[in-house]
C-alpha cells in the first residue's frame, strides 16, 4: 500500500481534495475552481494552488470527474462496459509526473447510450462498502449501475435532480411560487401518484393546476414535484433492472437524499442500503492508489 497520495474528486463547478497518510485522511480541502470555473487560470495553476504544501517526495495524485473530460485538463477516454473494476486501476490518463486522471465509463448499445466520470470511483469504493448487483447514484444526473463482483456490466442516467431544477425555476409549474417548505405529505403524495402512473408528461401540468386551483398548497410545490419525479424514475428503473426483493440495492449519496430513494423503493417490496458519496470515492481512491502502487 502507498502510504502517502492525494485524492481529487474534479468537477464542473467544485473542486475537492484529500491528503492521505496511511490510510488516514490528514487534510482536506474545497475550492469552486471546477473545470467551467477557472476563473482564467489553467487547471495546473489550480492543481498547484490546492496540492500547495502537500506533495513532499513525489507524492502520487488520482483525479476523477470532470477533469478529464474535453472541458477539463486532459482527456482521460472512457472505458466501454461491460468494464472490468480491475480495469480503471489499469487504464489511467498520466497528467504530470506521478499525476493521473482515473478514466470514465461508457456504453454504446441497441437503445442505450450513457457515459459516466466520477461516479466510477464510487462505484469501485460502493463494491466494496456495500457490495450489490444495483447501485443507485442520486443527484443532478441519476446513476442506476448493473454489476456483479467484478464487472460493470450497465448503466443508464436518469435526469430526475435537473429536471426538477428546470421545471420549479423555469417553468410554468413553478411561476409565481412563494418560498418552498418541506412536506413529508406532499412528498409522499407525490411519489404515490409517480410510482402508480407511468403517464408522467400530462401529470406535469396537473401540478400547476392543482396548486391554482387549491388542491396542493403552494408553498409544498416542490416536494409533490420531487415524490412524482422520483416515483416515475425509481418504478421505471426497477422494472428494467428488475433486482432481487431479497437482496438490498445499495444507494450512494448524502443522507437526505438517499431517504427520498429508499421510501420509493419500499413502496415497491425493495430493501436498500446507503452508503456515504465521500466515503464511498475515498475507498475507491484507496483502492486505486494501492492497485498502482503495486
Amino acid at each position: 500500500m502507498t502510504s502517502r497520495y492525494i485524492a481529487i474528486d474534479w468537477g464542473s463547478t467544485n473542486l475537492r481534495a484529500w491528503l492521505f497518510q496511511d490510510g488516514i485522511c490528514i487534510d482536506s480541502r474545497q475550492t469552486t475552481a471546477g473545470v467551467t470555473r477557472l476563473n482564467g487560470k489553467t487547471p495546473e495553476a489550480v492543481f498547484d494552488e490546492v496540492t500547495q504544501g502537500w506533495r513532499e517526495k513525489n507524492t502520487p495524485v488520482l483525479m476523477a470527474g470532470m477533469v478529464g473530460s474535453n472541458a477539463g485538463w486532459k482527456i482521460a477516454p472512457y472505458l466501454p462496459c461491460p468494464a472490468r473494476f480491475s480495469d480503471l486501476s489499469q487504464q489511467l490518463t498520466p497528467v504530470l509526473d506521478n499525476v493521473w486522471i482515473i478514466p470514465g465509463l461508457s456504453v454504446q448499445s441497441d437503445g442505450n447510450c450513457n457515459v459516466m466520470r466520477g461516479e466510477e470511483t464510487q462505484l469501485i469504493g460502493a463494491r466494496t462498502l456495500g457490495p450489490s448487483s444495483l447501485y443507485i447514484m442520486p443527484g443532478t444526473h441519476c446513476k442506476w449501475v448493473h454489476a456483479d463482483n467484478e464487472t460493470v456490466q450497465d448503466f443508464r442516467t436518469v435526469m430526475t435532480g435537473e429536471l426538477h431544477h428546470i421545471l420549479l425555476n423555469h417553468s410554468l409549474i413553478g411561476a409565481g411560487l412563494p418560498e418552498q417548505q418541506n412536506s413529508r405529505d406532499a412528498f409522499e403524495a407525490g411519489l404515490h401518484r409517480g410510482i402508480n402512473d407511468s403517464d408522467l408528461l400530462p401529470r406535469l401540468f396537473e401540478i400547476r393546476a392543482a396548486h391554482v386551483l387549491g388542491e396542493l398548497p403552494r408553498s409544498e410545490v416542490s416536494e409533490f414535484l420531487s415524490g412524482l419525479l422520483i416515483g416515475n424514475e425509481v418504478a421505471a428503473m426497477t422494472r428494467l433492472y428488475a433486482p432481487d426483493t431479497q437482496q438490498p440495492v445499495t444507494i450512494v449519496a448524502n443522507p437526505s437524499l438517499s431517504q427520498r430513494y429508499i421510501k420509493a423503493l419500499e413502496l415497491l417490496g425493495y430493501q436498500a442500503k446507503v452508503l456515504d458519496g465521500d466515503n464511498a470515492f475515498q475507498a475507491g481512491i484507496r483502492s486505486i492508489a494501492n492497485a498502482v502502487a503495486n
